[in-house]
């Protein structure tokens, strides 16, 4: 079953920063249903590293989602040919560029993405392929997932989400919050950022469009307190907080041994 046709219920998924497959196939095992694969903030590009990631999302049975480095056409493709489920999208800003961002993520007549069958998403032109079938099923199928993370974004909020093509907006407080020189806190308890997360969740959800927020503290109370304010995809943590949360107990053990 594909990512979008369980978006008729809540999903949860994690952000994946470490590059290690492993963390992707850990992340599947356990039954999540998207990976947030970064390539913005990583050593990750869209070469063949992020391919094994990919292939290891397949594996595992979870949803691959892969955030590009920026808004480039050439990024956006190479990502979905390498076999993302769909992209990410940072720091969108304008109508403008979300119409460009759609053109290229979308074949015609929706978009003007570039086709090429020796690819993986066309299953490398492989057998019964058809390039009319293989335009409609991605057009039909890879998620579109833009960034609303700046005062620019909401600024033009109903334009943006008004462009045909968008599936759901992730929430990104952190840089919301340093774009507006107030505190950052991931659990958006600032009063500026908690309003900003309400306009955007009714502002989707009254154009049928989904919200993906991040989860923090990676608590029950915080996920129903988000569900609750009509949160559609969750992130409940990532590979580098589960490692620093090991290697803190590692510590706290060996400094009592020590003692």
């Amino acid at each position: 079953m594909s990512l979008r046709d369980r978006l008729d219920r809540p999903t949860f998924g994690m952000n994946v920063y470490s590059g290690a497959p492993a963390a992707v196939e850990i992340a599947g095992n356990w039954g999540l249903d998207f990976v947030f694969i970064d390539a913005e903030h990583t050593a990750l590009g869209l070469d063949l590293p992020m391919e094994r990631m990919i292939l290891a999302a397949r594996l595992a049975g979870v949803a691959p989602l892969v955030r590009v480095p920026d808004s480039t056409p050439t990024g956006l493709r190479k990502a979905l040919e390498l076999g993302a489920e769909g992209v990410i999208i940072p720091q969108v800003h304008t109508a403008a560029q979300m119409r460009e961002i759609v053109a290229a993520t979308k074949f015609p007549p929706l978009g003007r993405r570039g086709g090429d069958s020796s690819v993986r998403s066309a299953n490398y032109g492989g057998p019964g392929f058809d390039w009319a079938e293989y335009a409609a099923r991605a057009n039909r199928e890879t998620l579109l997932v833009p960034m609303a993370e700046s005062p620019e974004f909401f600024a033009e909020i109903d334009a943006i989400l008004d462009v045909p093509g968008i599936d759901a907006v992730h929430f990104g407080p952190a840089d919301y919050s340093l774009s507006c020189g107030i505190p950052v806190d991931y659990a958006m308890r600032h009063p500026q950022v908690r309003e900003a997360m309400r306009e955007l969740i009714a502002k989707c959800h009254a154009r049928g469009i989904k919200v993906m927020l991040p989860c923090f503290p990676y608590e029950a109370a915080q996920v129903s307190e988000l569900l609750d304010e009509g949160a559609d995809m969750l992130l409940v943590g990532n590979d580098m907080a589960f490692l620093n949360a090991g290697c803190r107990n590692a510590a706290a053990l060996a400094k009592g041994a020590r003692a």
